[in-house]
């Protein structure tokens, strides 16, 4: 039943077709003419392209020198980078706010338990305030005053160490003349 609907179709669109015979090289100018077009299309995309990549360069050239002169984030320096000497000096104090540190730790009881946790919480005020000088000692250039406030900052760690251990050892010591006198 089909065939018969499209037979009907095709026999009353009889003469109604265009049979004409295409002009002679229209087929040579039709595949110029689509040559043309994918010629200039992937001309378009070699431009596009191009133009991002050119873009990209500028953008990577930008931030390349903006990095250069916009990192204020100086790195830290510390003693050590100073000279020699300054580098014996931080070994010294590290070596012994380390060596202070243990026997402190050493002292943790229950009844020494709040000086000992109020001294690593004064310490690490200390530290804090040391890394902010080592920062400005990359800023200044080695200013002499930054190097005496880290040096000071040392020492005052030292001091606050040997005060909360004596501290301790006085607190141990009465405690014992206590149990002593108890008994």
């Amino acid at each position: 039943m089909k065939k018969d609907t499209i037979d009907n179709l095709f026999e009353n669109l009889e003469g109604t077709f265009n049979v004409k015979d295409t002009p002679e090289g229209h087929q040579h100018r039709f595949l110029d003419k689509l040559n043309n077009q994918q010629t200039k299309a992937e001309n378009n995309s070699i431009y596009y392209l191009k133009r991002v990549i050119s873009i990209a360069a500028v953008l990577a050239i930008i931030v390349t020198i903006s990095g250069l002169f916009i990192n204020t984030n100086v790195n830290a320096a510390d003693l050590a980078s100073v000279s020699p000497e300054m580098e014996q000096t931080q070994s010294f104090f590290t070596s012994t706010i380390n060596n202070e540190l243990k026997t402190l730790k050493g002292f943790n009881s229950p009844e020494t338990e709040v000086l000992v946790q109020d001294a690593l919480h004064q310490l690490e005020i200390l530290e804090s305030k040391y890394e902010l000088l080592k920062k400005d000692l990359a800023e200044s250039g080695n200013d002499k005053r930054v190097i005496y406030a880290m040096i000071s900052n040392f020492q005052n760690r030292i001091e606050l160490l040997e005060q909360v251990i004596n501290k301790i050892e006085e607190v141990k010591n009465l405690n014992t003349q206590k149990n002593e006198n108890t008994i």
